[in-house]
């Protein structure tokens, strides 16, 4: 990972959420929010809650629980609270590497897709585990590599293809960067995690033409800093050449590929 790799700033939150939100993230949403459900928590910690896709969820799912959603990305929260508020709700800036929370605060900490963007895992996974109480849950889900993902890897692909002398690495490189379950495990219980349980699911992703995919991760994502790096006046290109590409194998109209990543759930005793 870069230093660029987790910074979601300017017109990126808005293009991130209106079209990778539905398309990548709202199943495994849904699936966060059932594991919350089942384990009736009373007090919520969002790591990396982004637009608050997952947040939205949880809120749905959980209506007298205290939520706390964080980001380190001040635009991605600020972005995400014009789609909700709540009394129950608070949405906060804060690094998962050094939580601003007391030990054992909360009940159930949840993070969704955020975990590869974290600059030292074994540091965030050890502070979720102290802010989480005796009997908590750890509940996040991290992506398989990019082949178990084609659109993602479908644009990737275009994008490397438009700089062959200097291809853009940022999606194979970081979200889709972390696929070996059995390391990020081992990591877990090195952080004090006594228990952890990983299911890997593979879920629909739907969008409505080949431009949701090509302009969500060309725009919507560091993956646009990585283009504009290169050469800022071919970012419409580039989106053009990747949607062309997943128009090749899926078609002009309404898209449906797969999607497979993990769900960690790890005790804290």
């Amino acid at each position: 990972m870069t230093d660029g790799d987790a910074v979601f700033a300017g017109s990126i939150p808005a293009v991130y959420d209106r079209h990778l939100g539905d398309m990548l993230f709202a199943p495994f949403a849904e699936i966060l929010a059932k594991r919350a459900t089942a384990q009736s928590p009373r007090t919520v910690l969002e790591i990396a809650a982004g637009t608050g896709i997952v947040t939205r969820a949880l809120h749905a799912a959980l209506p007298g629980a205290t939520i706390v959603a964080t980001d380190l990305n001040a635009p991605m929260l600020a972005h995400g609270a014009t789609r909700l508020s709540a009394p129950n709700l608070t949405w906060q800036q804060a690094d998962a590497l050094s939580l601003p929370f007391d030990d054992g605060a909360f009940d159930l900490v949840v993070c969704q897709f955020g975990v590869m963007f974290f600059p030292d895992r074994m540091q965030a996974f050890r502070e979720s585990r102290r802010v989480l109480a005796p009997g908590g849950r750890y509940v996040f889900t991290t992506w398989a590599s990019i082949e178990h993902s084609p659109l993602a890897d479908i644009v990737a692909r275009a994008a490397a293809d438009a700089f062959p002398d200097d291809p853009p690495s940022f999606l194979a490189r970081t979200p889709y960067g972390h696929g070996d379950s059995a390391v990020t495990e081992t990591e877990l219980r090195a952080a004090g995690f006594t228990k952890v349980d990983i299911t890997t699911i593979d879920a629909p992703s739907r969008a409505a033409s080949p431009y949701d995919p090509a302009i969500g991760f060309c725009q919507g994502t560091p993956l646009r800093s990585e283009i504009e790096g290169r050469d800022p006046a071919r970012l419409a290109a580039v989106t053009e050449s990747a949607a062309r590409a997943v128009a090749a194998r899926y078609g002009e109209g309404p898209i449906e590929a797969t999607m497979r990543a993990f769900v960690f759930d790890a005790r804290s005793s």
